[in-house]
């Protein structure tokens, strides 16, 4: 229904996808840690502790009490379903006899059932079983700062795995659980996910090692002997191009039919403002707000001077023979201002063209919001996007909560969306897009409610994969917001300052609905931010792992591991410094004479740091490789590199999303700049390694069609040492560069009996042979560039004969390469190989020979 307005409609923060994409985009995904008895102790005592065990249905919380008397607890136990008010005056009754030390929470390994069967009332008691009494407990017991171990059978992987959450209403037990350790850093809290099992006695004794060790991690997953924690990895969008193919990306155009709840937030309404610009579509805009009125004079006075408003609200409240105290204005102002907010959207959506629907509603109310979908259904029969964002946030800690407010905070988000879903879910839905925050993400201090709703609504999303593939289930943990919306103002600018938390650039925020919707990119969770900060800040200096056992044997390790430690968001983390002095693959790897690290060692990091978590896997591929910036040894000083891997499943396989980073201090600074160098994955698979690859094709040497180059003419344009110098003849034999690997070579590092996981020198000869190529017809010296996948597909300790690489440029500086034997038995394969030529030419009395050979 077109509102009219006399009011010109103001202008609006327009949403820009190159601010989008200026900021990374990150995704959370399972990330492996080591086996518990690597960990450090939480410092939990069970003998003699009094610890509180909230049952669950299937028999854990009772195979947990008799371990927990075996250890010397005394155990309290609580009835699963009981009632708020019994619960609170137990409680009370055992404060009164002693302090409690710790609380077990198992309601959430209950199964949820059919979500689709729900009605608002057993959704109201599901979640009050699971994290309202959750709440009460805690908030009861808050002053003797007990543990907390709570449980929850989202899958074994929180609902990041690619099979999606199952039990989501397990979900805002982690999101309060995370922020309840954010209000008692210096207790032991963790969220302990399991997969469906009927087993009880198991996982009873993994919640007891989870409570006595591991500090370092508050999300922890366990899937048969592995166990995840919850890190981050940066997965950027899709290259947008005119033709992209991408099965989930949806078209915004006139037939589309968008929902919008919390339409009237000022952030919600210039999101709307940006798709409806995009699409010229249908809206549908839900809000508690009235309808608002366009010949409003108080919202064209707004629009003009908000200041000015302030002291007209103040006289007229004066004039009625109100106090106008400035809580009063400002509760009347905000009034206003949701008012305006609505009606920018409502206008937004007609001056594009589009049609608009402006529904006034209570979210929490499910026979209105019924009303209202069916209205939906009658106008339009499907919904394009259903778009959540409804929620409002009060900052309190724990014993200042009350439990009206605690209410308050969670429904709106909780039922909001369980109403707004069950009334629309017969009809088609294409994607589905929730509101969460990074304090859902990460927890957050006086937030249990807030983080516990949005983390309700990330597993909702998650378990789309499960229970409505059809449709895209999108979250997005958004952090504060510069330029509009309630954190602009007041103090919070300088507290994020003081945090180091970067605000969102409102054209970034405004867009990245949109960018997400039109590029296709995966279901699930995206953290929408930039740095960071005290937000994903550790829990534990040192990840809660003893370092020494993730290295291991220091004669079994390789020379690109030195020090390493756990990280909760990155993953392992390995720290090495390196000297050009003491190693050849550094002193014989030189530009313009300073030591450069060669990217073939850069993926030999990969590998080394990779495998450190997973002894019981071999590598299968590197894939995806990017070399972004050369590090170099200035003065030919030592260095330290700092490698990170985030190690996850994926099908049967685990993949390392790794970075290798180093920091240099600049004349002039005292902050080092921090550089990402090469970014890579590597994929490992169980067991060790076949001796050869299956129906992989032998690769004889080709005769040469021209002469050959000697090792003196490669070399005297190369600046390779010693060490590097891994081609001794090569040759054009037509549309294939072949070089043979010199033999033997110096060693490749010290001390050399240091194993290595790759074949370093092999895939360098890859590189100098499809080097020589575009050499002999570009006159210009290429460096690596990216890399799409390498592997060893046979034992290159069975290799007969002369090895020898061959190079076929399948697109201008694109490469496919294979190393194989004198019989033609291929050891190594490269796929995709894309270089970056120098700028400087190839001098002319090193260019006839070269052109001799590759312009034959």
């Amino acid at each position: 229904m077109p509102i009219s307005a006399a009011t010109e409609a103001p202008s609006v923060v327009h949403g820009d996808f190159d601010a989008v994409d200026a900021l990374p985009r990150r995704v959370p995904v399972p990330s492996l840690r080591p086996d518990i008895s690597a960990c450090l102790p939480t410092g939990v005592e069970l003998d003699g502790a009094r610890v509180v065990v909230m049952l669950d249905e299937g028999g854990v919380g009772k195979a947990l009490v008799k371990q927990l008397a075996k250890a010397g607890a005394t155990t309290l136990t609580l009835a699963p379903g009981i009632g708020t008010d019994e619960l609170l005056a137990t409680l009370a009754t055992w404060h009164d006899e002693a302090p409690i030390t710790g609380v077990y929470w198992l309601p959430a390994l209950d199964a949820d059932g059919d979500l689709a069967d729900y009605d608002l009332a057993r959704w109201r008691e599901a979640l009050r079983r699971r994290v309202k009494a959750l709440y009460a407990t805690m908030r009861h017991v808050y002053d003797a700062s007990p543990f907390l171990v709570a449980a929850t059978r989202l899958g074994g992987c929180h609902g990041y795995d690619s099979a999606g959450a199952t039990n989501p209403l397990g979900g805002p037990v982690v999101g309060f659980t995370k922020s309840y350790k954010k209000e008692r850093p210096d207790s032991a809290v963790k969220a302990v996910d399991f997969a469906e099992s009927r087993k009880t006695k198991a996982i009873a004794e993994q919640l007891i090692e989870e409570t006595l060790f591991d500090p370092g991690c508050v999300e922890i997953g366990r899937v048969d002997d592995q166990r995840f924690g919850v890190a981050f990895i940066e997965s950027p969008f899709p290259e947008r191009t005119d033709d992209t193919d991408v099965r989930s990306a949806l078209e915004l155009g006139a037939d589309s039919v968008v929902v919008v709840t919390g339409a009237a937030g000022s952030i919600v309404s210039a999101i709307t403002a940006d798709l409806a610009t995009a699409s010229g579509g249908t809206f549908h805009l839900l809000d508690l707000t009235p309808t608002p009125d366009g010949n409003d004079s108080d919202l064209a006075a707004f629009r003009n001077d908000r200041n000015a408003l302030k002291a007209t609200i103040a006289e007229r409240m004066k004039a009625a023979g109100d106090h106008a105290t400035p809580v009063a204005i400002e509760r009347e102002l905000s009034r206003i201002e949701r008012l305006e907010a609505a009606l920018t959207a409502v206008q937004a959506v007609e001056a594009a063209g589009g049609t608009v629907h402006y529904h006034s509603v209570d979210l929490t109310d499910a026979d209105a919001v019924t009303a209202v979908m069916s209205d939906v259904r009658e106008q339009s029969g499907h919904i394009d996007v259903l778009l959540h964002a409804a929620g409002l946030e009060i900052s309190r800690n724990l014993p200042d909560k009350e439990p009206r407010e605690y209410d308050l905070v969670f429904d709106v988000k909780s039922d909001g969306w369980f109403n707004v879903f069950h009334a629309a879910q017969d009809m088609p839905i294409g994607a589905a897009v929730v509101f969460s925050s990074v304090a859902g993400r990460f927890g957050n201090q006086g937030q249990t409610d807030y983080s516990a709703a949005n983390d309700l609504l990330c597993k909702m999303m998650s378990g789309f994969r499960q229970t409505r593939p059809a449709t895209r289930g999108l979250a997005l943990d958004w952090t504060a917001w510069g330029g509009i919306g309630m954190a602009t103002r007041g103090s919070i600018p300088k507290i994020m300052e003081m945090a180091g938390v970067q605000m969102l650039p409102p054209e970034a925020g405004v867009a990245w609905i949109r960018r997400e919707l039109t590029s296709g990119t995966t279901d699930g969770e995206v953290i929408v931010a930039g740095i960071l900060g005290m937000m994903a800040g550790e829990y534990h200096e040192n990840g809660g792992v003893e370092s020494a056992s993730l290295i291991g044997d220091a004669v079994a390790r390789g020379p690109m591991v030195g020090t390493a430690l756990m990280s909760v968001h990155d993953g392992v983390v390995v720290r090495t410094t390196l000297d050009p002095a003491e190693q050849p693959f550094l002193n014989d790897h030189r530009i313009d004479g300073v030591p450069v690290l060669p990217g073939v060692m850069g993926m030999e990091a990969f590998a080394e740091t990779a495998g450190l978590l997973s002894p019981d896997h071999h590598v299968v591929a590197i894939e995806d490789m990017s070399f972004d910036a050369p590090l170099k040894f200035y003065r030919d000083e030592p260095r330290t590199l700092i490698i990170q891997a985030v190690v996850h499943p994926d099908g049967d396989d685990l993949v390392a999303d790794c970075q290798l980073v180093a920091e240099r201090v600049l004349p002039g600074s005292e902050t080092p700049q921090r550089t990402v160098h090469f970014t890579g994955r590597v994929r490992l698979g169980p067991g060790q390694a076949p001796t050869t690859e299956a129906g992989t094709e032998p690769e004889p040497a080709p005769d040469p069609s021209g002469p050959a180059l000697a090792t003196d003419s490669i070399y005297s344009f190369y600046f390779h040492g010693p060490a590097y110098q891994v081609v001794a003849s090569a040759w054009r034999s037509d549309d294939v560069s072949i070089g043979v690997l010199a033999d033997p070579l110096p060693d490749n590092h010290v001390p050399s009996d240091l194993s290595l996981v790759t074949v370093p020198r092999l895939v360098e000869l890859c590189f100098q042979t499809a080097g020589l190529w575009q050499a002999g017809r570009d006159d210009r010296l290429a460096l690596p560039m990216q890399l799409g996948r390498v592997r060893v597909v046979s034992d290159p300790t069975a290799a007969v004969g002369a090895l020898h690489a061959q190079a076929r440029e399948t697109d201008p500086g694109v490469f496919d390469c294979a190393v194989a034997d004198a019989e033609g038995t291929v050891i190594v394969r490269l796929d995709g190989y894309r270089t970056v030529p120098l700028p400087a030419p190839i001098p002319d009395d090193v260019a006839a020979a070269l052109h001799a050979t590759y312009r034959a």
